[in-house]
């Protein structure tokens, strides 16, 4: 039989419809949607018999099974929940922080109800979304005032083309940063509309160096937290404190981009090195930006906090508008900061500030426990708990490398790449991570109702291992 007699075999789209196959696929999506999936499915038949692929025509219920896949593939939600196994606990490409229940529990409740977020329940009247967190963010850093936007790279936009838009900012050039997705500072600075004037050297810049280049257009002496990164050797950068009295004797503002942003002193928790917010706005810079879902445990956000007049003008910029945040991370940032408030219990109520705090002893113990539930896989897999390090991440406590314990996999049958990639594979994909030829699970970043995903995924690649053999 030719090509051209197999593709007239193909029953048409209307014909397909009418089958009794198609029909309980009708009863579960709109019949647009379903149509579109049988043409697909044809198409893809059509194709297939052209190419020699196939030298006969589907079945209805083959072509329905067909039809089911492509509608499942086109419903399926692309962003999944997984579990990360890296031991970066603000892992960006991973979704940063996970919120504190309390969060979840307030999303909810205003993304199911109307809410008071822009209306005065006691005067009846309009409002302003931000009053909602406020009184908590002057509570925790003692700054004069504050505003919030959508997230810390727009906070700092904001403040430049507020307080510095066609005139110059200041900044040492060993603190013009990149982060992550390749968005350099001079490339926000620009779109700001303000003139960078870099001063120093990579590794070194002095008091000097900024009273130098002060001139009748300078706006802004900016100070940029490395916080992904670290220098070490002969190098020397002008503290905030010495910026702020440049400022006051010069008359120019002082920003500080903290970045990570720290609301509580994480020397609680055995690892230093991260400047607190509240410090800093004490030193009396003139605005301070930090993000909300790194250090402090919450939603993307943009938190900016400092004296009355420059954030003023911050807040009633154009901008403001482009840039506010939604319902809902006002609703989880509030929730996260009513738990910051009470730092007894933070580590027990923040899941990133419990992770970070979570000791190394108590993951050794949690890694030999679940290694031992693992049943018979040894004849398979080599499987161990080795001391290793895991990391902060989201650009935060670069320097700080946080005592862990992992559980390591290697395999005769199977090379690391196949066993990290079989570890994807499960309904719930568990991201782990490599090193010397061996595949590394991390139990600092995995929630312990987790652990069962964890185990079910090591049996798997066991299974794929033995298919090896």
């Amino acid at each position: 039989m030719d090509t051209g007699e197999i593709l007239r075999k193909i029953p048409s789209v209307e014909v397909i419809l009418e089958s009794g196959s198609i029909g309980p696929l009708l009863d579960r999506y709109c019949r647009s949607l379903v149509v579109a999936a049988v043409r697909e499915a044809v198409s893809v038949e059509r194709n297939q018999i052209i190419a020699g692929e196939r030298s006969e025509v589907s079945s209805p219920a083959e072509i329905a099974e067909s039809v089911t896949r492509i509608l499942e593939a086109k419903m399926k939600r692309s962003m999944r929940r997984l579990v990360n196994a890296t031991g970066v606990v603000l892992h960006t490409n991973l979704g940063r922080a996970i919120l504190p229940a309390s969060a979840v529990d307030a999303i909810r409740e205003a993304a199911t109800h109307y809410t008071n977020l822009e209306y005065d329940l006691a005067k009846g009247e309009r409002s302003t979304r931000e009053v909602h967190v406020e009184r908590l963010i002057r509570e925790l850093t003692g700054a004069e005032f504050c505003h919030v936007v959508n997230n810390n790279a727009g906070a700092v936009l904001l403040a430049l083309n507020s307080l510095a838009e066609g005139r110059e900012v200041i900044v040492s050039r060993g603190e013009l940063v990149e982060i992550g997705g390749s968005f350099r500072l001079p490339d926000v600075m620009a779109k700001s509309g303000s003139t960078l004037v870099e001063v120093g050297t990579t590794n070194r810049t002095t008091v000097r160096d900024y009273e130098e280049a002060i001139g009748k257009n300078t706006a802004v002496l900016l100070k940029v937290h490395k916080s992904n990164f670290k220098m070490t050797g002969f190098v020397s950068e002008v503290s905030l404190e010495e910026l702020v009295e440049i400022g006051r004797r010069r008359n120019v503002l002082v920003l500080e981009d903290l970045g990570s942003g720290a609301l509580v002193d994480f020397g609680l928790f055995g690892l230093p090195g991260e400047p607190i917010v509240a410090e800093r706005v004490a030193i009396g810079a003139s605005a301070i930006t930090f993000s909300g879902d790194k250090l402090l445990g919450g939603p993307q956000a943009g938190l900016i906090v400092g004296e009355k007049g420059p954030v003023t003008r911050m807040k009633d910029n154009p901008l403001s508008r482009a840039l506010r945040v939604d319902k809902l991370s006002l609703a989880a940032l509030e929730a996260t900061l009513l738990e910051t408030l009470d730092v007894s219990r933070l580590r027990d109520n923040v899941p990133s500030i419990g992770m970070i705090a979570e000791t190394a002893a108590n993951i050794r113990r949690r890694a030999e426990a679940l290694v031992a539930r693992l049943g018979p896989v040894s004849d398979v897999l080599a499987i161990g708990v080795e001391e290793g390090t895991s990391q902060i991440g989201g650009g935060a406590l670069p320097e700080v490398d946080v005592q862990t314990w992992l559980i390591s996999v290697t395999s005769p049958s199977l090379d690391e790449n196949s066993i990290e990639r079989t570890l994807r594979e499960g309904a719930v994909p568990v991201v782990a991570r490599i090193g010397k030829g061996t595949v590394y699970l991390d139990l600092r970043t995995v929630l312990p109702e987790e652990e069962s995903v964890v185990k079910e995924a090591i049996q798997r690649v066991a299974d794929a291992a033995r298919r090896k053999r």
